[in-house]
């Protein structure tokens, strides 16, 4: 498997399922818009803890503007990975976290 700091990467693929379609993304290459980057910088998250929420997410939902959120649990945070699957890549919007589960409103 290619190492997470990879700037080349396999094309992904998408398989439809009766529980929703599941993504395999970490084979299409990740880009990260310069608003996730900068709120990267300020929450202190690294590229490899959105990269593993988008790979292996707890759980997925749509988003506006044909987005997806993909949350995880990680390093005793959960993050939300907001993104948009286009042709050749996957384009980080955004990435938040919380201490709480993003499902306790």
């Amino acid at each position: 498997m290619p190492s997470l700091n990879s700037s080349k990467r396999q094309q992904g693929k998408r398989i439809e399922s009766f529980a929703g379609t599941c993504y395999f993304i970490f084979m299409k290459s990740i880009k990260y818009d310069r608003h996730a980057k900068r709120r990267m910088k300020e929450r202190r998250v690294k590229e490899e803890e959105a990269e593993i929420t988008l790979r292996e997410p707890e759980y997925i939902e749509p988003s506006i503007k044909g987005r997806i959120n993909a949350f995880k649990f990680i390093n005793n945070r959960f993050l939300r990975v907001t993104f948009k699957e286009e042709s050749e890549q996957i384009l980080v919007i955004t990435v938040t976290m919380r201490k709480k589960s993003f499902k306790e409103q």
